[in-house]
């Protein structure tokens, strides 16, 4: 199996603050061409591999031109929910929130499963610390554990890091692991690239953030980090996120599908490229930037929870 590699990063002020156009530029008696767009707004775990995956597709037809933007999940769905965007890019399903105002305007989002991600966490090798049960990890982000020591590590204040509350990697985390509130004391960071940083600055610290941001090419772990193993409970062996294989069984715990929501069932050259997503050159770029193409049980898990009205959909 070939190793994750990493992700090329968008700069997060880009993601933030303007939409990265992607168009194949028209030229002589081709102007004349109807160029059909499609709009991208979400989550930004999702938005450097969205990009290349834009990219690639635009190469092969340059009668549709993508834009793709960053901002987090909940500012991607609210934007398809506000006829602003054709597809949401979300690293979490809909809340029920979400799902009730869809309802009230009368649309009826479909959930598109393009991709897995495994979260995985990062500390700064100072720490000690090389594997955590999730109970300890729940512990910590939520302020009740604030030592190193008091998880086997070197002596020292736990420093957290993690994503703003508009993420949906904030709301997973919390919902998967911490089970309440995040501790006061955690510094929330725009983006994951800003986790990483933070983490290779910091010898006190702790963070939650894509495996595709701290594996290189060449499959090893970025200097200055150290990925925490982790087990579902005492009982369970501690399992690394670079094992694909735990990931596929469910071993490894925090593996999670990613979305892409639309507003009914994608026509046209929309239709088009989230078909290109599932092709061999779209798994492969999937692939490419450390995650995973989509597997049937992950599918099946997954659309079995979707809550009404959302519909779940997989080319």
């Amino acid at each position: 199996m070939p190793p994750p590699t990493s992700r090329r990063e968008v700069p997060s002020c880009w993601k933030w603050f303007f939409a990265l156009l992607l168009q194949v530029a028209p030229v002589g008696c081709d102007q004349m061409r109807s160029v059909e767009r499609i709009t991208v707004r979400g989550s930004d775990t999702e938005v450097n591999l969205v990009f290349q995956l834009a990219e690639a597709y635009m190469a092969r037809d340059s009668n549709v031109s993508i834009s793709i933007a960053g901002g987090g999940s909940g500012v991607g769905i609210a934007a398809l929910l506000n006829g602003k965007v054709d597809v949401a890019n979300s690293s979490r399903p809909l809340k029920d929130k979400e799902i009730a105002l869809a309802r009230m305007r009368g649309i009826r989002p479909v959930a598109h499963v393009f991709a897995a991600d495994a979260l995985v966490v990062i500390v700064h090798p100072q720490t000690g610390v090389d594997s955590l049960t999730l109970e300890q990890l729940g512990r910590i982000y939520s302020g009740e554990l604030r030592d190193w020591s008091a998880v086997g590590g070197r002596p020292g204040p736990i420093s957290l890091y993690g994503r703003q509350s508009n993420s949906g990697t904030y709301v997973y985390f919390r919902d998967k692991v911490v089970g309440r509130d995040f501790s006061p004391a955690l510094k929330q960071m725009n983006g994951t690239a800003q986790i990483v940083e933070s983490v290779l600055r910091d010898p006190y610290a702790i963070g939650y953030v894509g495996l595709g941001y701290v594996v290189k090419a060449d499959g090893s772990v970025r200097e200055g980090i150290r990925i925490v193993r982790l087990k579902k409970d005492k009982r369970h062996p501690a399992v690394s996120p670079l094992d694909e294989a735990a990931l596929r069984s469910g071993l490894y715990p925090l593996v999670r599908p990613l979305y892409q929501f639309t507003k009914g069932h994608p026509s046209g050259k929309l239709r088009e490229f989230l078909q290109f997503e599932g092709s061999p050159l779209g798994q492969q770029i999937i692939r490419r930037n450390g995650y995973l193409p989509p597997w049937p049980e992950l599918l099946q898990a997954d659309f079995s929870s979707v809550s009404s009205p959302v519909e779940g959909h997989h080319f």
